[in-house]
């Protein structure tokens, strides 16, 4: 973190995780978090799950096979994993605490599973819940998708009910009717968390105040 002349500012990096059921729109959010807001890493998941159109290898996921999945698990190398609709997910260990270990910030787009696990693992951790404003609203997208069967969608507005239910576990909650604002309100949460005097160790080395 920068600071001002004679101002010294220490900090581990804060974990920010952020869940929502398919198709409220939290992997939208995050994309544009990672745009807009400077030295905010962001961790890539591991899945078995097949690439959707326009997804990159590394950059959206890690695309691995269910037997090397297993082996990463097995290892020990995976900070949390789920099973969301079939397919594992993921998020490997050694770069997320390298990063907060180095005082970066990590963004993390995980699913409620993964969620309560690092909360286990970081009770520091700054968890986030995005909600659609309706069912109705989140069915809507989903078929405007155009990637699932009307089978997969009812198992995804299924699932949909049973994490609109662990809202009250998370900190913060945005529900996404525009984009924009949610966005915003998402932006507005890491500025803060960045400022909070729990997480800052600071030295004024021109004045006497304890630290």
């Amino acid at each position: 973190m920068s600071s001002e002349p004679g101002l010294r500012l220490r900090r581990r990096g804060t974990l920010f995780v952020v869940s929502a059921p398919s198709g409220a729109g939290k992997t939208t959010l995050c994309r544009e978090a990672r745009l807009r807001v400077p030295n905010l890493a962001y961790s890539v998941s591991c899945t078995t799950r097949a690439p959707r159109a326009g997804e990159v290898d590394g950059s959206d996921f890690r695309f691995v096979s269910r037997e090397a999945f297993l082996r990463m698990r097995e290892r020990g190398e995976l900070a949390e994993w789920a099973s969301v609709h079939g397919n594992l997910y993921g998020t490997p260990a050694r770069p997320l605490e390298a990063a907060l270990q180095d005082g970066r910030d990590v963004l993390l787009d995980i699913d409620t599973q993964g969620a309560a696990q690092l909360r286990q693992r970081y009770p520091e951790a700054v968890l986030v819940f995005v909600v659609a404003p309706s069912m109705a609203e989140l069915e809507q997208r989903l078929r405007e998708r155009r990637s699932d069967a009307d089978q997969d969608i009812a198992r995804r507005l299924a699932r949909a009910r049973e994490e609109i239910a662990l809202w009250k576990q998370y900190d913060y909650l945005i529900v996404n009717r525009d984009v924009k604002e949610a966005i915003d309100q998402l932006m507005a949460v890491i500025q803060a968390e960045r400022c909070r005097t729990t997480r800052l160790g600071v030295t004024f080395p021109d004045l006497e105040v304890p630290n």
